[in-house]
């Protein structure tokens, strides 16, 4: 892999991870037009380290929330010690348990999860799910827009939330896109389902990758740190921008651009796939 070819990918990486356009379809879309369809075992890793590099983006942009997290786990684990609760539970503690419970989805996908990236290889099911993905984000837009937040959000509406991430692990249907949709489905305010959708994807990453690099370790699959460096601070860079528009657009009610990109590109590789075959 070249320099040009890791740069351009941690730009697709850490564009569409946070765009609602689907980085696992974009990315399969350009290792094709890359002509990198022999390199069968490190495109998956070099994806895993181009997620790590979006992962700093969500930490950088969000640290000020991540960091009150993290604070009211050690509050939440002495107050459980002293067998005390504050009353009311305070917005970060309440938080943590709303990614605990939209997370939970993730674990009916392990069991099917090589089919499911399978699925990567047709690029007419990309196409369809990135047409799926695109009718989800044009619903989603015209709802009434909502007033949950982290105090007032239910059980309920984050397990559905986790349930669009979990659907989300197909190449094609973007995370953040199906994971913010759902979100302001079930009433969420859009800033914070926004928020929500990309803090919510931390365990689901970190855990991944932790993962996959130990697999990669113990297979002694040779990495090109210099290039893979490349394209995480790519990813890191482009994904702290996607991050900032997606703020930007969704505040300023032109979400939809999204939904027409999405179905236009879809309809394109599902008829390129069509021709391919």
């Amino acid at each position: 892999m070249t320099f040009l070819s890791s740069f351009l990918l941690g730009l697709v990486q850490g564009i569409a991870e946070f765009l609602p356009i689907s980085s696992s379809g974009h990315l399969a879309i350009a290792q094709n037009l890359l002509g990198m369809s022999d390199a069968g075992t490190v495109p998956e890793f070099f994806d895993v380290l181009l997620h790590l590099g979006t992962l700093v983006a969500v930490f950088v942009a969000y640290w000020a929330d991540i960091k009150d997290m993290v604070l009211e786990f050690f509050r939440g684990a002495g107050d459980l010690i002293h067998h005390s609760t504050p009353n009311p539970v305070p917005p970060a503690r309440r938080l943590i348990l709303l990614i605990i419970l939209g997370t939970l989805p993730l674990f009916v996908v392990l069991p099917v999860k090589d089919a499911v990236q399978s699925l990567s290889n047709s690029m007419v099911f990309i196409g369809a799910a990135l047409i799926v993905t695109g009718v989800l984000l044009f619903v989603s837009d015209r709802v009434k827009k909502g007033r949950k937040n982290e105090r007032t959000a239910t059980w309920l509406d984050v397990l559905i939330v986790g349930l669009g991430q979990a659907i989300a692990t197909m190449p094609g249907i973007s995370r953040s896109g199906s994971t913010i949709s759902v979100g302001q489905l079930c009433g969420l305010e859009r800033s914070y389902a926004v928020s929500y959708s990309f803090i919510l994807g931390l365990p689901a990453v970190l855990a991944a990758g932790i993962l996959d690099l130990h697999d990669a370790a113990t297979a002694g699959i040779g990495i090109e740190w210099g290039t893979a460096l490349i394209g995480m601070a790519a990813a890191l860079i482009f994904g702290l921008l996607a991050i900032r528009l997606v703020n930007y657009l969704i505040k300023s009610d032109k979400f939809r651009i999204f939904a027409i990109y999405t179905l236009v590109l879809g309809s394109v590789v599902v008829i390129l796939g069509i021709v391919e075959k």
